[in-house]
């Protein structure tokens, strides 16, 4: 079990961050905010997936005010991204947002983020502070650097520049923020991470930015995410996806499934097949993926091609398939259950979980 650090506990709408509370899964809408429709059919797309708190783009004035007709129609909490326009967060604030995220790197006036901190406040509306590694260090600086060759700790940077308006946000008496330090790169993001971890207890939303298309952002995100998590840092997370936003919801859930940090639900896992498997062991996972996608409950399935480690592996799950030419076998609970024809399996194993997935979720009983 991993060990968690522990801090103190923001409650964004009605979700709890930090504290003992479960690390959460976040996500950022793709429409422009002003379409509500659009950007309703988006969030409850999400929230269908998993995500469990929600922030949208307000570059502009009518952004800011569409946030209190969105609410009305979603179920999650909301969080106005507010970067340059500082009238935009007070605009944000009035139409009901959930939570304000401000970017140092690009609104630095002390007086008017002690306003929206004290607005904020007035509200019981939290903050996030998100330090952005491709914002917060002045060109002037990054190219001077780069044409003397001279090394520069990004890392170092963006922890100091944390630790400034933590500092800052403190003296004017507002401690109700989490924290986020993101970079494009893996390195910085958790060697910043690790660093203003050590020195406050705020909550820590965790996340690689920019961190590409699919592939690249799935990779990037589970060693930059899943690292800091494994070390017990993070208390909500979003994966950066250039793409469907409903990919990071995908990913965010199978990193802290991964990391037995999810909330309860199905956990499958497949071997990579081999020359020993008789079946298309692809199509077949793919297939049971994909059917029992919407079911319930806290369950661990294993999908396996053949006798090696497909017994032993099942006897660890609630509920396995050990597949081969001809015929399969299912586990339940640790034990073999029955021999099963191959031209079914696929239609008897998912009737199997979803037996047991009804069975998880009844009230008063317990799983594995």
């Amino acid at each position: 079990m991993i060990q968690r650090r522990q801090s103190r506990t923001v409650v964004v709408g009605k979700v709890p961050i930090g504290g003992k509370n479960p690390v959460i899964v976040q996500s950022m809408t793709k429409t422009a905010t002003s379409d509500v429709d659009a950007t309703v059919r988006e969030i409850l797309e999400l929230e269908e997936a998993g995500c469990q708190i929600i922030r949208v783009a307000v570059p502009k004035a009518g952004d800011a005010q569409a946030i209190a007709e969105i609410k009305k129609r979603i179920h999650i909490p909301i969080v106005a991204d507010i970067h340059f326009a500082p009238t935009l967060a007070f605009a944000a604030l009035e139409a009901g947002a959930d939570k304000i995220r401000i970017n140092p790197g690009n609104i630095k006036d002390r007086e008017v983020l002690t306003k929206i901190a004290r607005a904020a406040a007035s509200r019981g509306v939290p903050m996030r502070i998100g330090v952005n590694g491709g914002s917060i260090v002045p060109m002037d600086i990054r190219l001077a650097d780069r044409a003397a060759n001279a090394p520069f700790d990004l890392s170092e940077y963006m922890a100091h520049e944390a630790f400034e308006w933590i500092e800052f946000f403190e003296t004017i008496g507002f401690r109700d923020f989490v924290v986020s330090l993101k970079a494009s790169t893996v390195l910085d993001t958790v060697r910043a991470t690790q660093k203003v971890a050590a020195g406050c207890d705020y909550p820590l939303h965790l996340g690689v930015t920019h961190a590409g298309a699919i592939e690249e952002a799935t990779i990037r995100s589970a060693m930059g995410i899943g690292s800091l998590l494994l070390q017990g840092i993070g208390d909500t997370i979003r994966v950066s996806i250039a793409g469907p936003p409903l990919d990071e919801i995908k990913v965010g859930r199978e990193i802290l499934k991964s990391l037995g940090l999810a909330a309860p639900g199905i956990n499958l896992v497949a071997c990579p097949s081999c020359g020993r498997s008789e079946i298309d062991l692809a199509k077949t996972v793919e297939e049971i993926k994909r059917r029992t996608a919407g079911f319930k409950g806290n369950m661990h399935i294993a999908v396996m091609g053949c006798e090696v480690n497909g017994p032993g592996e099942s006897v660890e799950g609630d509920i396995g398939l050990v597949a081969g030419r001809g015929f399969a076998f299912i586990y339940k609970n640790g034990k073999k259950h029955r021999r099963i024809p191959e031209a079914t399996m696929i239609d008897e194993f998912v009737a199997e979980v979803k037996a047991m997935s009804a069975e998880s979720k009844a009230p008063g009983s317990s799983s594995s």
